[in-house]
């Protein structure tokens, strides 16, 4: 697998990186833990060296899944977690927390389900709105210093926000949704990670799953299914995106590749300092999307996917507002 270095920080992964939360989270069930388990270190026998979490996917099972999967792996691979969040006592979560000393608490957990003793990469998961993102930058600094995290991350930081952060301690990446379906971050987030040397880690890259083409308007998703919830997702909206899906399989099937397969080959070109984490369930989903990297679009090819989707209006919100305002997803 190819490798490549998020911004200028130094930190080398692999191109492409394993979203590892619908394994535990936001699916109708969990993947069994022997099968998550062995998809995740068939990604290492693939190259994969990136690999990403959270405090709050399952709450904590995640983690724990990552960590026991890559404990064999120590020093070979990247492993990504974020915190922001608070708990009651039955592991459910009441609202947003960055506080200093909260981060601490969060991490010392995460280190514990990670295994390991250094986080390689530690993102705030939401920007906590009632605590100052300097108080938030200058909290991981110190654990940068006492050895218990080596770099920095922000998720769906607005520009302004990334700026005071990265003042205060160099952050390293950013994590938000970013693909053919969602180009948001194009406006003014990459101008300012490309100023400031940051690396961009797009989630949902294969837009939940839409842009493969194996979901149409009579797929059915389980009530525990977050697509369930989307309004992008409803049956009238996924009918009228479909024209998108269409146009990578134009593309693709001249190419010899799958849809999804061109999708992510999309997002690689845009950048040399964007690294997608596709997440998957299934062996064979995780094969194709890592040949992906292979997949060299030209110039003239990326003009046509340009030209083509610029007449395309993507229909419904990627989040209902309560969801919009959450963290976690």
């Amino acid at each position: 697998m190819q490798q490549r270095k998020l911004g200028g920080s130094g930190l080398d992964v692999s191109a492409l990186g394993l979203g590892c939360m619908g394994m535990s989270h936001g699916r109708d069930v969990p993947l069994e833990k022997s099968e998550a388990i062995a998809l995740i270190r068939s990604a290492v026998e693939q190259g994969v060296t990136f690999f990403d979490t959270a405090e709050v996917y399952g709450p904590f099972t995640n983690e724990a899944l990552v960590g026991e999967a890559l404990e064999p792996f120590k020093g070979q691979v990247v492993i990504a977690t974020k915190f922001a969040n608070e708990f009651d006592e039955q592991g459910r979560v009441i609202g947003l927390n960055s506080r200093p000393e909260h981060i601490k608490r969060a991490v010392e957990g995460s280190l514990k389900r990670l295994r390991v003793a250094t986080i390689d990469l530690l993102y705030q998961h939401r920007v906590d709105p009632e605590v100052p993102i300097e108080d938030v930058a200058g909290a991981v600094k110190e654990l940068v210093q006492a050895g218990q995290v080596r770099h920095f991350g922000l998720s769906e930081a607005g520009a302004q926000t990334i700026r005071r952060a990265h003042a205060v301690h160099p952050v390293t990446a950013l994590q938000s949704e970013y693909s053919l379906w969602y180009r948001e971050p194009e406006r003014e987030i990459l101008p300012t990670l490309e100023e400031l040397g940051i690396g961009f880690v797009p989630f949902s890259p294969l837009g939940k799953g839409f842009l493969t083409g194996a979901i149409d308007e009579h797929t059915r998703f389980d009530s525990a299914d977050l697509r369930h919830r989307i309004p992008r997702f409803s049956a009238e909206n996924r009918r009228a995106n479909r024209v998108l899906v269409e146009l990578l399989a134009q593309l693709a099937q001249r190419r010899g590749a799958t849809s999804g397969q061109v999708a992510l080959a999309w997002l690689l070109a845009q950048k040399p300092w964007i690294v997608p984490i596709p997440g998957t369930r299934r062996p064979e989903r995780l094969l194709e999307n890592n040949a992906a990297v292979n997949v060299q679009l030209t110039a003239a090819e990326l003009a046509e996917i340009e030209t083509a989707a610029a007449r395309i209006e993507v229909q419904g919100a990627r989040y209902p507002e309560e969801l919009e305002r959450a963290t976690g997803l």
